[in-house]
């Protein structure tokens, strides 16, 4: 009898699926709040990216005006400007890489100390985290033209150096490879502090404890502990430092710390946008920066260990 009661009771192993009518209006409720930033990543994104792609496959029109292209499949469009503008393409990443690297080499202990050993101060934690974000009130362009001026040829830290006999006299320290990463490692490196600081400032510091404890040097600690606990933090600053540092065409440009010999893609995509005219090129050198920026990151991120991330 306790046995037929008990069965009687206990739910069924093939019972019917809910027929709650909550439950299924759900997932329309989801899709409709959803509808606005779907609607938006439309318009916004996925729009201008096709019709930039299709930009860059135009061909010139015959017997057009300077600028006046027709609709077409010219796939050599994209020959072209590897051909023509390959140095660029190389310098570009080339300059991102190194700027990343030092922005990396300089922000992660400024952010270790300011996320593990600053906690016993809190009114200094706070003081340098507002010295990372100050730059950020001032113009991304009054800063680098600020660099420019320390940089030049009659300022007192050039005519220094010159002195010292640090440089030639007749070197020039703008429209160097040199001024370019300096300008990008500097102008990125708060976008390379902030995410190791909060990834460092939820550290639990017992784990550190028990590798002392453990009779592990500090840099067993370091690489062991410290480093795989802010692997997170490594790669979001770096792919923040990175992709726009690739992209960027203020820095490298003649009008701030640039030369003839330090153009990267931004500057080739800008002339051929607003001088040139010519769009089909700056559309394939677009996509070209888009593609291979999209194949690293993925590559990175893989490598290491956090595809959480994308």
């Amino acid at each position: 009898m306790a046995f037929a009661a008990f069965s009687s009771t206990a739910p069924s192993a093939t019972a019917a699926p809910s027929t709650d009518p909550v439950a299924r209006r759900r997932s329309p409720v989801a899709l409709f709040l959803l509808l606005p930033g779907i609607l938006y990543l439309v318009l916004f994104f996925l729009t201008p990216l096709v019709s930039l792609l299709l930009t860059s496959f135009q061909s010139p029109r015959e017997f057009g005006d300077i600028g006046q292209f027709d609709y077409a499949f010219r796939w050599q469009n994209y020959v072209e400007v590897v051909t023509t503008y390959w140095p660029h393409i190389v310098r570009s990443f080339s300059y991102a890489l190194a700027a990343t690297f030092f922005a990396l080499l300089i922000s992660y202990p400024l952010a270790y100390f300011i996320g593990v050993k600053a906690r016993k101060w809190p009114l200094l934690q706070s003081l340098m985290l507002v010295l990372v974000i100050a730059p950020f009130f001032i113009s991304f362009l009054l800063r680098t033209l600020a660099w420019k001026q320390l940089f030049s040829d009659e300022s007192f830290v050039v005519q220094s150096l010159k002195a010292l006999s640090l440089l030639g006299p007749e070197a020039h320290v703008t429209g160097t490879a040199f001024s370019v990463i300096f300008g990008l490692t500097y102008n990125f490196i708060p976008f390379m502090t902030l995410p190791l600081y909060t990834t460092l400032e939820r550290l639990d510091v017992r784990y550190l404890e028990a590798g002392n404890d453990l009779y592990a040097s500090p840099f067993q600690v370091f690489r062991k502990i410290t480093i795989p606990l802010s692997m997170p933090g490594i790669v979001a600053g770096t792919l923040l430092t990175f992709i726009p540092a690739a992209g960027d065409y203020i820095n490298a440009s003649r009008d701030f710390l640039g030369g003839t010999g330090t153009q990267m893609m931004g500057n080739v995509i800008e002339a051929n946008f607003l001088v040139l005219q010519n769009y089909p090129s700056a559309a394939a050198l677009s996509i070209i920066l888009m593609t291979v920026i999209l194949v690293i990151v993925s590559i990175y991120v893989k490598r290491s260990g956090t595809e959480e991330l994308l």
